[in-house]
């Protein structure tokens, strides 16, 4: 199992998490042991535009291109999820991301930003990641930014239907995708306790 480091993200926490469920976890911005791991953590945190530079700097987006086009798992987590999208716009700045997925990460229209603490989930009944949970439990989110709709034409798609899981803070947005090998949250499971556990314990066993 290895953590992409190039430059952002929770990495130690997510290391922590990974390895307290089981994982054997490399941290490391080596191309070739990103390409080669069993499973690749995308982890993010801070300005979408920061990410992206920091992403393209070790060539992590051609490395999760890579990962997906042979069907090797790779999972985002926060800004990590959404570098996966077409592009990002924050503060007026539009940045281009790995499109992956179709569509753009905005600015949520909430009373408060931003959307930071626990917040329930609405995820589909053949979710692997939420495999077990139930409709009332609480994942840990910090962002002010999300994917807040889907555009995707599954017959375009070299990857499986996606199975799509939603959160609202004033707006309702994106808080979890799985499709196929490549999965994604908003929130951040290294943060949400007992239940983060589970999701990470969850995707480590599909792989």
């Amino acid at each position: 199992m290895t953590i992409l480091d190039y430059g952002s993200g929770n990495l130690r926490s997510a290391q922590r998490a990974l390895e307290r469920v089981g994982a054997d976890v490399t941290v490391t911005s080596d191309r070739d042991a990103a390409l080669n791991a069993e499973g690749l953590v995308v982890p993010g945190v801070g300005a979408y535009e920061a990410c992206m530079a920091g992403l393209k700097e070790v060539r992590g987006d051609r490395t999760i291109g890579q990962r997906l086009a042979g069907g090797r798992p790779v999972l985002g987590i926060c800004v990590g999820m959404q570098i996966l999208f077409e592009k990002g716009v924050e503060f007026g700045v539009e940045t281009d991301g790995c499109g992956e997925w179709p569509g753009e990460v905005s600015q949520l229209h909430a009373p408060v930003l931003p959307h930071m603490g626990w917040n329930t989930v609405e995820a589909p009944q053949d979710s692997v990641l939420f495999r077990g949970f139930d409709a009332d439990e609480r994942f840990y989110f910090v962002h002010s930014y999300a994917a807040q709709s889907w555009a995707w034409n599954s017959d375009d798609s070299r990857l499986a239907p996606a199975k799509l899981t939603w959160a609202t803070h004033g707006d309702r947005f994106l808080a979890a995708v799985e499709n196929g090998p490549l999965s994604a949250t908003q929130f951040h499971p290294e943060k949400s306790g007992d239940a983060g556990a589970q999701l990470l314990r969850n995707w480590l066993e599909a792989l």
